[in-house]
């Protein structure tokens, strides 16, 4: 399978494990709202046979067809467990359908891990987690490695983001910094040598740079570097690297002259600890923000985040359910988790391939 053909919508993969589910006359797709309705038709066919004596036996009849369908209904949901790995950018978003799914569906276990999109990928491709989360789409070496192993895939497009460029709130001096002097602090040539905020700017203070920032195996990693520096993994390597986003919020905060960047939810989240930076690409300031990335304006850091899912884990009643859980609910979860909703040309996109799925 070459990578067009891997990279489908969640819609897409979902619409086709559906598909495949009733033709063979299974009920393993289906949800809980679908579960819970013929348990409420057999309490209704019961309570009419209490009020009415003469229509017992017409009423038992819904009761006794619906009992079965309930059992095997539930049977997706009732146990198993799903392991998903990956960016940290995604993780807030996985992690909130993990715990929304996991309260809906008693018995089922999701872990979510934060390994980076490239080390998510290299778990993923071995074949020891059923959902990749990244924050980038996946490079022609990973779906080698997949392939490889034997493991096909979904791409989901799950959300957009504005990756974010972060200061410490007591900045009072760089409210927009242009991608020059963002190339100027994270060059590889600036290791060593750029290390005080008036070497970015006269203007600014004789305060010392200390930066922050993603590891080498997170896909903002990389899609930073090539955004900013122009080519993908190029930078100074004297920072201070996590693939915990939570690392560098710490370091943020808690130094005057810090910067670093990371997804636009964490920055959403940690008002007080942080102060976002507008980027000036050519056309002005921008802040990031879901408005600015929607309307194409915040450039170049507006990026599509993915979930890859493995279709030997997708033939699983769990991973099942939960591909139809998030799809139900994905615009809460979108919004609750404080990320850029999908735009319509991705919905459109989106539905397109559903169609071109389901009409193979």
């Amino acid at each position: 399978m070459n990578i067009k053909s891997q990279r489908l919508s969640f819609a897409a993969g979902v619409a086709v494990i559906s598909l495949l589910a009733a033709a063979c006359g299974s009920s393993d797709t289906a949800d809980t709202v679908e579960t819970a309705a013929p348990t409420a038709v057999a309490a209704a066919a019961t309570t009419a046979a209490v009020a009415a004596p003469e229509a017992t036996e017409a009423a038992a009849e819904p009761e006794a067809t619906a009992e079965p369908e309930s059992t095997e209904a539930a049977e997706p949901a009732a146990g198993g467990a799903i392991s998903i790995d990956g960016s940290s950018t995604v993780a807030p978003l996985s992690s909130l359908a993990a715990e929304d799914f996991m309260a809906a569906n008693d018995g089922v276990q999701v872990t979510v891990g934060t390994s980076g999109t490239g080390g998510g990928f290299e778990k993923f491709c071995a074949g020891e987690t059923d959902i990749s989360n990244a924050s980038r789409a996946i490079k022609d070496e990973e779906a080698e490695a997949c392939a490889a192993k034997g493991i096909e895939f979904v791409e989901v497009v799950v959300a957009n983001d504005a990756l974010s460029v972060v200061v410490n709130p007591d900045n009072d001096w760089a409210e927009c910094l242009t991608v020059e002097q963002l190339a100027t602090m994270w060059a590889p040539a600036a290791e060593g040598t750029v290390n005080n905020w008036n070497q970015i700017d006269p203007a600014f203070p004789d305060q010392a740079l200390t930066l922050f920032g993603p590891g080498t195996d997170s896909g903002t990693f990389d899609y930073f570097t090539k955004e900013i520096n122009g080519e993908e993994g190029a930078s100074r390597a004297d920072y201070n690297p996590s693939e915990d986003d939570n690392n560098t919020i710490t370091g943020i905060s808690g130094d005057t002259g810090g910067l670093g960047y990371l997804g636009l939810s964490y920055l959403l989240e940690n008002e007080g600890k942080l102060k976002g930076v507008a980027v000036d690409s050519g056309g002005g300031c921008v802040s990031p923000s879901t408005e600015t990335v929607q309307d194409g304006t915040y450039t170049p850091l507006s990026r599509p985040l993915y979930m890859y899912v493995s279709l030997t884990s997708a033939a699983r009643p769990e991973v099942k359910a939960f591909a139809e859980f998030f799809l139900a609910d994905q615009d809460a979860l979108i919004e609750e988790a404080l990320f850029v909703p999908l735009d319509d040309a991705q919905k459109t996109t989106q539905a397109a391939e559903v169609a071109e799925i389901v009409g193979a």
